[in-house]
């Protein structure tokens, strides 16, 4: 290799020579030496492409930088994992997710205790047949952190191959716990009656359709409909009315823990669904301990009270849902006519005498 004033060979940008440490030799030699108008216009060249080299390095790190602040403040980060060695390679983001203290030498194993049992399973299924197609894969984890808490993440992946094998992974984690909470609130109003907890008329529906499947388990309908409620709306008001549904649900369903649903459908009416291993014995008895439920005092916003039950049911005996609910629907109505908290079939109504009829 010729020194920077020789004639014979010019020095190429990029070359190894091109390094700081040389450029910075051969700038001593040259200013040790006499004046070399070729030695300068070299010198020159090699100062703008070092500066064109230094202001591209800066803008990767303003850029790296720039990053790792907006994925550490969207709760995501990059990771890394290399094959076969299993060695990660994480962004500051990605320890945040993990609750971990930003370091290297992190082990795959121990990061794997971070996962529950359940994503464990299937982020190392999905991960095993991504590696053995060469695909990415996608995957919502929970996760663990030491300080106790649970998160959920999005984990997305690429494999990148060299000569037909896999030699790393590498992709982006995402915190999605605030989604995942969003969506199950979602999930549960979409089934649940906000007032009451209970299962609303739509998954009532839902759930009693399955029942009457043909050749489906089968099972009981019970319609409840309150008795003397409108009174309370009506004398101490809506706010206290709807103490009064929240206070029976309760009672409803502590008595029917058994039951396949317990539904409010309706401004006072509820239902329940029971399975096919449930007797008419048990029904009637059920049914009792629900009206004797209804008619003990509620106690709502500090006034004492008393209301009442009727209740009608009936078996689905592979009867369509319409058609069954029909036959619960009539004998409802029947028990109403029976009055104050009664018990109807389709077959039989009978009326409970209460302290009041005595």
């Amino acid at each position: 290799m010729h020194g920077i004033g020789s004639d014979s060979e010019e020095s190429v940008p990029g070359a190894p020579e091109s390094t700081l440490y040389s450029f910075l030799g051969r700038l001593s030699a040259a200013l040790a030496g006499s004046f070399n108008a070729r030695a300068v216009w070299q010198l020159r060249r090699q100062i703008e492409y070092q500066s064109h080299l230094i202001r591209r390095a800066e803008a990767v790190l303003a850029n790296t930088e720039i990053f790792e602040r907006a994925s550490v403040a969207a709760h995501m980060g990059v990771w890394q994992c290399e094959l076969p060695s299993e060695r990660l390679v994480w962004s500051n983001g990605t320890y945040d997710l993990f609750g971990l203290e930003r370091r290297s030498g992190i082990v795959r194993s121990d990061i794997l205790r971070s996962y529950s049992d359940e994503s464990l399973a299937r982020l190392e299924k999905v991960r095993a047949e991504a590696l053995e197609a060469g695909t990415g894969f996608g995957l919502d984890a929970e996760i663990h952190d030491p300080a106790g808490g649970t998160r959920w993440i999005r984990i997305s992946a690429t494999v990148e191959r060299e000569n037909g094998e896999p030699v790393r992974l590498f992709g982006v984690k995402q915190d999605i716990t605030e989604e995942k909470q969003l969506f199950e609130r979602m999930r549960y109003l979409a089934g649940h009656d906000v007032m009451t907890g209970l299962a609303n008329r739509t998954r009532f529906q839902a759930r009693f359709a399955e029942l009457c499947e043909p050749g489906g388990p089968g099972g009981v309908l019970m319609l409840i409909d309150l008795d003397d409620f409108k009174e309370v709306n009506d004398t101490f008001g809506h706010a206290l009315g709807d103490e009064c549904l929240v206070e029976f649900a309760r009672r409803l369903s502590a008595l029917c823990q058994s039951a396949e649903l317990v539904a409010r459908i309706g401004g006072d009416e509820f239902a329940v669904l029971f399975g096919p291993a449930v007797g008419p014995q048990r029904i009637e008895a059920v049914a009792q301990r629900i009206i004797a439920a209804a008619e003990a005092p509620m106690n709502c916003s500090g006034r004492v009270f008393r209301i009442g039950a009727s209740i009608g049911y009936a078996f689905t005996n592979g009867g369509a849902p319409a058609a069954v609910f029909t036959k619960a629907d009539e004998a409802l109505y029947a028990a109403k006519a029976a009055g104050r908290c009664a018990i109807s079939s389709c077959d039989t109504t009978r009326r409970r005498m209460t302290a009041g009829d005595r």
